[in-house]
């Protein structure tokens, strides 16, 4: 009698999976350590008969837990790497260092831009309708004299308002898509600009402009011609 395996999927569930593998060379607190340099291969080889994981869920979930800002602070000269029984594979160096220091310095950067993005759209949707709504009293005399004066262009001002620029969108193919790619994702009515973070089968992460990650089908997602 066989027993049905559950796919893990989430990349945190990986990591926490490999922890609970290997916990003297993964960690999920406390400071983490620098791994040996080629530790796929070897994760790829012990983990091979697994059907917990996937090799493609185990390189996100790598690549993750070292962009980690836990991690990226444990890189610095001197500090030793280790395998996955936490036997000594190497040492860091400096350029190994510096690079580890330069990856922080970005990842707070553009975590402080998402921040300050949203934090932006939150003030902006607190507005009272009113203010946006406010207009001058002369400019809506002024309006309406012209509308007055002009039937025909009265006329014409629905079709006006409602022509909007379009945005020429393909459907996205799923061997086209890469880690990083800019797409349009179709989660309403509008589309919303975003980037791929993760694919995972037929579910692709996206990270919108405002920080937020969603997860949607390949067929909602689109590329701009």
């Amino acid at each position: 009698m066989t027993t049905d395996v559950k796919k893990l999927t989430n990349t945190k569930d990986v990591i926490a999976y490999l922890a609970e593998k290997f916990p003297e060379c993964f960690s999920l607190e406390g400071e983490a350590k620098p791994l040996k340099i080629g530790v796929f291969e070897e994760l790829a080889e012990r983990l091979k008969d697994d059907e917990t994981v996937s090799k493609t869920r185990i390189r996100t979930a790598l690549r993750h837990y070292t962009n980690s800002w836990r991690y990226l602070r444990a890189v610095k000269v001197g500090a030793v790497r280790v395998d996955l029984d936490g036997a000594e594979a190497g040492i860091i160096e400096g350029d190994h260092q510096q690079h580890a220091e330069q990856a922080l310095a970005e990842s707070k950067a553009a975590a402080a831009e998402r921040a300050a993005t949203k934090r932006k759209a939150q003030q902006a949707a607190a507005k009272p309708a009113s203010d946006n709504n406010a207009k001058p009293k002369a400019n809506v005399s002024a309006a309406r004299k012209a509308r007055a004066k002009s039937p025909a262009k009265r006329h014409s001002t629905g079709t006006a308002k409602a022509t909007k620029p379009s945005v020429n969108l393909t459907a996205a193919q799923h061997d086209q898509l890469q880690i990083g790619q800019q797409v349009q994702v179709k989660a309403g009515k509008v589309p919303v600009a975003g980037q791929v973070t993760e694919i995972d089968r037929d579910d692709i992460h996206v990270q919108l402009q405002n920080g937020l990650t969603v997860k949607v089908k390949v067929s909602a997602v689109f590329v701009t011609k």
